[in-house]
């Protein structure tokens, strides 16, 4: 039996179809990878199995009283709850049992009597079932695989970032141990350590999963079947990533196949009765081949997506050293590093990693001067005209604009059709450039701000995670725009194979402090 079955299913976001009568079933202990191109309607098929947004047609049919975990990064919590107060919440119903036990304790030692001895049983028999007595030490490995104990249990919700609060809520989500799990991007805020923890762990999982991501590296580890969502349709494919992409590229080659000896039949139909239509001798023939043409059931024209290309224009600097950091300390209310002292020069490609909530992006907005310093200095070349910065928050300051009106907002010069080619190469469909920003999914957003870059000649480029969310396609194209950019690159990224073949140095944040780049 199905722990979900999904059938029928039709769903259109304003004019854009997303899925049309699709259907696939998900069966106990599957670990399923949900694929597609940014914009086909991953995160909101994810919001449909949870009957957060109700599809325009179609059935979605949960097993009957089944556990769903979802990771949602934006849950309600209580702020002033320490970490490892929040972690125990995910064993609330043991935590009960343990208070009727001991309520029970207390009547046994009062009036002792068989019926109280057998609840007393059945209590205790059921906490040790769920392994209540290793509790912290549950929580202790899943808090240290995530890398969630290097901020301190008993710091309190309010104080974490926003990724923190997001690996903090999937470490919960995880010691929950639910019938299934559905994660949307759980690897954004994760270093590859904690990914490769987190691989582990979901190989090992008992139960079933659904997850939404862009990191085909992490997939390839966790899932044993791919729902790949395109041309409206989601198919559902048996085996790892790389089979699966082996059984599409197989299932295009037969498409295209099957569509061109198709329009050859129907070529070949239509000249005839183009010929013998107006003949006596020939016209019923004809009439025949018009029906079996007009019954045909038609393939429709593939229609592939286009790839992105992307091309970053440098400004020329005659500059050796382009930025040099001295003692210097950053932060919010208090320094999140020990002071760094380095320094970066023209034409490097810079990587920065570093465990997630340690002060990378903290860093990149105090040298572009988002926030202050807390002490100490950094200073760009004064050869250094302009720095173009890509910021990992989707933020904007008018949500409902469209992509048009932002990009023809900040580049004056340049006509609508220019604007709208420049989208299209960025890999902005064109039914989305006049839909609103905060509509389009992550992957969308993030090429609307690729593309503002792209159109902005600079010197250095300062990137925070410019891969989250972004599809395969993107991704191969911005590493190789990065690569053959002339000026000088500082880029945050916790995607290694990424960055391995772009770099010119990789260091971790914690080692800006004590050596000289």
């Amino acid at each position: 039996m199905a722990l979900l079955e999904v059938t029928g299913l039709t769903h259109a976001f304003g004019d854009k179809l997303l899925y049309k009568d699709s259907g696939f079933e998900i069966y106990k202990g599957e670990h399923v990878g949900i694929v597609g191109q940014n914009g086909a309607g991953k995160s909101t098929l994810i919001k449909i199995l949870l009957k957060e947004i109700l599809p325009d047609k179609g059935t979605i049919k949960w097993q009957n009283n089944i556990t769903i975990g979802h990771l949602d990064q934006y849950a309600m919590v209580e702020e002033e709850q320490s970490i490892l107060e929040y972690l125990r919440t995910a064993f609330e119903k043991l935590y009960k049992i343990e208070e009727k036990l001991n309520v029970l304790y207390m009547k046994m030692a009062e009036d002792y009597s068989e019926s109280l001895l057998n609840k007393v049983a059945k209590y205790q028999e059921e906490l040790e079932e769920k392994n209540f007595y290793g509790i912290d030490s549950n929580i202790q490995k899943v808090a240290s695989g995530l890398g969630i104990t290097a901020m301190r249990m008993d710091t309190k919700l309010k104080n974490l970032s926003g990724g923190q609060r997001a690996k903090v809520i999937l470490a919960k989500l995880l010691l929950q141990e639910p019938e299934v799990l559905v994660l949307d991007e759980p690897t954004n805020f994760l270093d590859k350590e904690h990914v490769e923890w987190l691989s582990e762990y979901l190989q090992t999982f008992k139960g079933a999963f659904l997850i939404v991501s862009h990191d085909f590296d992490f997939l390839e580890k966790v899932t044993t079947c791919i729902c790949d969502i395109e041309f409206n349709k989601i198919r559902k494919y048996k085996g790892k990533y790389s089979s699966f992409l082996k059984q599409k590229g197989l299932l295009r080659e037969e498409y295209i196949r099957q569509y061109e000896a198709q329009q050859k039949e129907i070529k070949k139909l239509e000249d005839y009765i183009a010929k013998n239509k107006v003949r006596a001798s020939t016209a019923q023939m004809a009439k025949s081949r018009e029906k079996r043409l007009e019954k045909m059931e038609k393939i429709e024209k593939p229609t592939f997506t286009s790839k992105p290309h992307l091309h970053f224009n440098s400004i020329q600097t005659t500059a050796q050293v382009v930025l040099e950091v001295n003692g210097l300390e950053v932060g919010y209310y208090y320094p999140l590093l020990p002071k760094m002292k380095f320094e970066v020069c023209n034409g490097e490609k810079l990587v920065i990693t570093g465990f997630n909530g340690i002060g990378k992006s903290t860093l990149l907005k105090t040298l572009m001067g988002e926030i202050p310093a807390i002490s100490g200095s950094f200073r760009f070349s004064d050869a250094i005209k302009k720095i173009g910065y890509y910021e990992q928050d989707l933020k904007w300051d008018n949500p409902e604009s469209t992509p048009l009106a932002i990009m023809q907002q900040d580049f004056l010069e340049l006509n609508q059709k220019q604007l709208r080619k420049h989208l299209a190469d960025c890999g902005i469909k064109r039914e989305n450039v006049m839909q609103e920003i905060s509509t389009l999914s992550g992957g969308e957003q993030a090429k609307v701000k690729l593309c503002k870059l792209v159109l902005t000649p600079c010197n250095i480029l300062i990137l925070d995670e410019p891969t989250n969310h972004l599809d395969v396609d993107t991704k191969e194209e911005l590493r190789k725009a990065l690569k053959e950019f002339d000026g000088t690159v500082i880029l945050v990224s916790h995607e290694a194979s990424f960055y391995k073949d772009l770099a010119t140095h990789v260091v971790s944040i914690e080692n800006l402090c004590i050596k000289r780049i």
